[in-house]
Formats: C-alpha cells, structure tokens, sequence
C-alpha cells in the first residue's frame, strides 16, 4: 500500500500533464486568407525595397510541414530586412489556416486555389521557394524542400 501511495502523486502528475495534450488542431480565424491575382502578385514584387522570399506549399504537403518550422524560423531572424510571402495552392481556406496557426507562420500568406501565382514563376510543383532581390528580379529558385544550409546561404547573398 506504502509503495502505491509512493506512486500516487507521479500519477496524478502525469494525467494532468496528458490532459492538455490533444490531438485538436490549434484554433484558426474564421477570416478568409486574401486572394492576390498574378498581375498584383508581379507588381508586388516590383514596387518591393527589400528582397522577398516566396514559398508556395499546401497544407496536403508532407515537405511543406517539415520546411514551415525553418521558414518560420528565418522570418524571425530576418523579417524585417527580408520580405517573406507564402502562397498557398490547390487546398482549401480551413486547410490553409490550420496549416499557418500549427505552425505559427506570421508572415504575409496568400490563398491560391487555381495556382496562377505556381503558373507565373513556373513552379512545377510544391514546395518551391523563391529568392527575388529587390526590385522584383528572381535570384533563385528551389524546387522541392528547402534546408537550412540553402537557405541561409540564399538570404546572405540577397542581404549582400
């Protein structure tokens, strides 16, 4: 009895840690992720003084959940000399928001369901993230999941 009593308060500490794990999605804005058309997203990217770093993904895309923690990441360190867009393609709103809160992505995100912006910079499929200079002139593009080494070194020469 000594030794359940022992056991007792461990227990007791586990369940009320488990309790608040769940399998529940985090919560998501009931607003709509704007649209952009592919004429407002080239002039965008003309009018912008910063480099910009755009990722297109889907919240389907198994890749695209293993880079978004990275990206997240960069746009923390360099947010505010780098301009970071996503767009999110071939999905649905409730996808694309769940997708962003779970991962805690802050920067500016578009919704693309008819993957016109994929269609304009030639993407041939997700992920794809692309590294334009100020200006609006492409510098790089990778196709596929970014690391952090590709990534770090393609912001350093967008920075120079």
């Amino acid at each position: 009895m000594s030794h359940l009593r022992r056991l007792l308060p461990a227990a007791l500490v586990i369940v009320l840690l488990a309790g608040g794990c769940t399998a529940t999605p985090p919560e998501t804005s009931a607003e709509p992720l704007p649209t952009i058309s592919s004429d407002e997203f080239l002039a965008l990217l003309r009018a912008s003084d910063k480099p910009v770093i755009v990722n297109i993904w889907a919240s389907w895309c198994g890749p695209c959940r293993s880079e978004a923690p990275l990206l997240r990441q960069a746009y923390e360190e360099f947010g505010s000399r780098v301009r970071f867009i996503g767009v999110d393609v071939n999905d649905t709103q409730t996808g694309a928001r769940r997708f962003i809160a779970r991962y805690g992505l802050d920067f500016e995100q578009y919704f693309d369901p008819r993957s016109a912006i994929p269609a304009v910079l030639r993407s041939t499929g997700v992920p794809h993230t692309f590294f334009f200079a100020p200006g609006g002139e492409l510098r790089f593009a990778h196709n596929g999941m970014i690391d952090e080494q590709t990534l770090a070194i393609q912001i350093d020469d967008l920075l120079r």
